[in-house]
């Protein structure tokens, strides 16, 4: 049986923070508890606590000030299409939905494919799913995943509806994102992106292939994305 990816202590701090300043815990300007207070109640050494406040800094979820301590900052509310944020967390959870139209499936790569791939990505076939997010009730994406089948144990069992993709990587799979490349150009809906997104046959939407680099050398996520800007614009930055 495969076992699950152990998951590091400073892990399990960071994503208990995060949490907590994601949904209002922790206010915009509050302090964290002091590194001492952290230590006691989780029973973590002080390196595995500054571990874990550390990539809060990294991913901009607070600032350190001389004096003061940890203090929480917004994170960043672009629409996330562009962000290696993510969606859920630039838009908010509260607002976004996610429909599952094609349950992760282990697949060959399909040929030809809009980047290049690495060996061991061809090696052992990729994870495919289809998702269509709304934004306050209304479909805005639709996207197209390929993943590579690399070391993901279980993770074509997960429950997807309504949950982060990023979140599931990071949390289970210790998988960050750190940057990526992509092509975006304007296409005009077919009869299936008309019907998806609530749209009209021929109205502009917004084509973008990307693929976003990861901690994991050589490991990629590749992802097809139908955008429907007629009430939402979208920005930030890779």
């Amino acid at each position: 049986m495969v076992q699950e990816l152990r998951i590091p202590q400073y892990k399990k701090l960071y994503e208990i923070l995060r949490k907590h300043i994601l949904s209002g815990v922790y206010e915009e300007g509050s302090l964290l508890p002091s590194e001492n207070e952290l230590c006691a109640v989780h029973n973590m050494t002080r390196p595995t606590v500054r571990h874990a406040l550390e990539a809060l800094v990294q991913d901009g979820f607070i600032y350190k000030k001389q004096g003061k301590g940890s203090i929480v900052q917004k994170p960043p509310q672009d629409i996330g299409i562009l962000s290696i944020s993510g969606t859920s967390s630039a838009i908010g959870k509260q607002y976004l939905q996610t429909q599952i139209l094609q349950k992760p499936t282990i697949r060959a790569w399909p040929t030809p494919f809009n980047f290049d791939l690495s060996e061991a990505e061809k090696d052992f076939g990729c994870i495919y799913m289809e998702r269509l997010r709304f934004v306050n009730e209304q479909a805005v994406f639709y996207d197209i995943n390929h993943i590579p089948n690399i070391n993901l144990p279980r993770f074509t069992s997960r429950t997807f509806e309504n949950k982060s993709l990023f979140d599931i990587l990071r949390g289970h799979y210790q998988i960050e994102i750190k940057g990526g490349e992509q092509k975006l150009k304007a296409i005009k809906a077919d009869d299936k992106i008309s019907q998806l997104l609530n749209i009209k046959k021929g109205e502009p939407v917004l084509y973008v292939e990307r693929k976003l680099s990861t901690n994991r050398d050589g490991f990629h996520i590749y992802s097809t994305i139908y955008f429907n800007s007629e009430k939402h614009a979208i920005f930030g930055n890779f």
